[in-house]
């Protein structure tokens, strides 16, 4: 089923841009290579973007808006996975792991804002560097990112016990400014991926004097240094417009980026996305749903008489894991066994047929999706077993169910997508195997974190996508030193605590042979299913659809969107 469905997008994709001729606009700035400047891109999020100050945002929906307008020191090459320069132009490493010392790029500005008196005022400095990371180790109410940091950089964790409500002038202690373009990082342990953590979106890197100016302001006046600027966020879109100032060039020496500007407004539903591309109002829908794929590419005729919308398909198997999470010190959940029963209870691969329409790969090892030069097949996971299941929840002291409380599962999702139904078939096996009721309430992403911070969610449905290409990026959320002390849904969010896990996950951290850290991650992974940690329910692929009138857009696996390399072939 799988096969046919990616055949018959890749079908209808080489057919749609058959019809008809190229009706490029050459009236716009022509750049070297045939690329065009100017322009407007347009697309659509299914979530609310409340902030866009960068330790405050931890969803992908507000980290593709927030990469376009701030930067870190390194960034992942989507191509290789590898770490490669960004605003630091090269790094080194101490042999032993714990020093890293970055060269700062000359030339970076921060966008044009009131806050700056002149050009070299906009300069990114050192010590720009240093305040935007003592400002993600703070404990700062709003600082959802903490855990990034904290417990790997020496003094951090008492600067982040200062710092809750103001920032002590001094900063962090591991983090040093050795003159205005270099600084150096030490750890308190080794610690060989600490380079791909200062790729993380959210530790993009703010300037001092507009943080002192604005403060909490910057969560809707941002100054950066990235390719697009805001213009306007208001509570139907936002808009950026080109930083005419940015300091990267393309391969051809092109001054990036080439795009005027960028919509992006809030979808309804997937309908309403896809009537939208249809209508020529956006360029690009991201995670296509197997349900909508008639509706999108219309009759055959449609096609060959060129009333669809010209465009291609992009897929990329995704660095994702869809899950359900447990309140793990509830009352309700506080007994693994119970969460053990949940899990057998589950056939996830039925699920996937009945409900998504094959759409999908069941879990069926660790937590740790399939990840290049990770041996995540190692992880024994679950295998669906009901009559295990209605045993454990009957040594749990539920037999058969009786006197388990009535539930809701928490899901930000619509009405009746992909999502929605794919929870519904969980709850349909929970009711089936162990006679357990639960209800799915439908809400946004922020209604369901409020749900999660005040204890309300026991149960709801969560998605972990990879910051960065490395097993302990997922393996962090069961870390019990990364739940939050500001009870923000972020990371651990569901309390689970184990000393075992703990151990490993910190020589992993500081173990230098690879082999020895994959294992000791692998026994990490392993834990999370023994202790049913968790129900991991699915990882799938990154599918996009995009009008042909873009040019040089990449899906990856992170599903990242970086629109300072696209340009518009076709103006319109």
């Amino acid at each position: 089923m799988r096969f046919n469905i990616l055949f018959l997008l890749f079908s209808f994709s080489i057919l749609l841009n058959s019809c008809g001729g190229d009706n490029s606009d050459t009236s716009n700035l022509k750049a070297i290579g045939g690329k065009i400047y100017g322009g407007e891109f347009s697309f659509m999020s299914p979530e609310k973007i409340e902030s866009l100050l960068p330790i405050s945002v931890s969803n992908i929906y507000s980290n593709r808006i927030l990469s376009q307008i701030y930067e870190p020191l390194l960034r992942i090459d989507l191509e290789t996975m590898q770490v490669i320069p960004a605003l630091a132009k090269s790094f080194e490493v101490s042999g032993d792991a714990k020093v890293f010392t970055l060269k700062i790029r000359e030339g970076v500005l921060f966008h044009e804002d009131d806050c700056f008196s002149n050009t070299e005022d906009r300069t990114l400095t050192a010590e720009d560097v240093k305040f935007s990371l003592d400002l993600a180790c703070s404990g700062l109410k709003h600082n959802e990112i903490s855990y990034l940091l904290v417990d790997k950089i020496s003094g951090a964790a008492e600067y982040n016990k200062t710092s809750s409500n103001q920032l002590p002038e001094a900063g962090v202690k591991g983090i040093k400014v050795l003159d205005s373009k270099t600084i150096r990082i030490t750890l308190d342990e080794p610690f060989v991926g600490f380079d791909k953590v200062l790729t993380h979106n959210s530790l993009g890197i703010i300037s001092k004097k507009a943080y002192l100016k604005y403060g909490d302001k910057l969560n809707n006046h941002p100054v950066g240094t990235g390719a697009f600027t805001l213009e306007e966020m208001n509570d139907d879109k936002i808009t950026l417009k080109r930083n005419p100032s940015y300091w990267r060039k393309d391969e051809f020496g092109n001054q990036l980026p080439f795009l005027d500007k960028i919509n992006m407004t809030y979808s309804k539903n997937k309908r309403s996305e896809l009537t939208a591309f249809n209508e020529r109002k956006i360029d690009i829908v991201l995670e296509i749903p197997v349900e909508e794929i008639q509706y999108v590419f219309g009759s055959l005729e449609d096609a060959q008489n060129g009333k669809n919308v010209k465009h291609k398909i992009e897929t990329e198997t995704s660095m994702k894991m869809s899950y359900m999470a447990f309140a793990c010190e509830s009352k309700e959940f506080k007994d693994e066994r119970v969460r053990r029963a949940f899990n057998l209870a589950v056939d996830r691969q039925s699920i996937i047929d009945k409900y998504l329409e094959g759409e999908g790969y069941a879990a069926e090892f660790g937590f740790v999706p399939p990840m290049d030069n990770y041996p995540y097949k190692q992880v024994k996971g679950f295998v669906f077993n009901p009559e295990l299941a209605k045993s454990l929840l009957a040594q749990a002291g539920y037999n058969n169910g009786a006197n388990f409380p009535k539930l809701e599962v928490y899901v930000n999702a619509k009405k009746g997508s992909l999502t929605h139904k794919m929870m519904m078939g969980i709850v349909d096996d929970i009711k089936k195997n162990l006679n357990v009721d639960l209800t799915i309430k439908l809400c946004t992403i922020q209604e369901r974190n409020t749900a999660i911070s005040n204890g309300t969610a026991k149960l709801w449905k969560g998605g972990w996508i990879a910051d960065y290409p490395d097993a302990e990026n997922f393996l962090a959320l069961f870390y019990s030193k990364n739940i939050s002390s500001n009870d923000l849904a972020a990371v651990d969010d569901f309390k689970f605590r184990d000393e075992k896990f703990d151990a490993n996950f910190e020589n992993a951290l500081k173990e230098l042979d690879k082999s020895k850290r994959d294992l000791l991650l692998n026994e990490c992974d392993q834990i999370t299913v023994d202790k049913s940690a968790i129900l991991p329910i699915l990882t799938d692929d990154f599918i996009v659809m995009v009008n042909v009138r873009v040019r040089d857009f990449k899906t990856n696996a992170l599903q990242t969107l970086d629109f300072s390399n696209i340009y518009i072939k076709d103006q319109r």
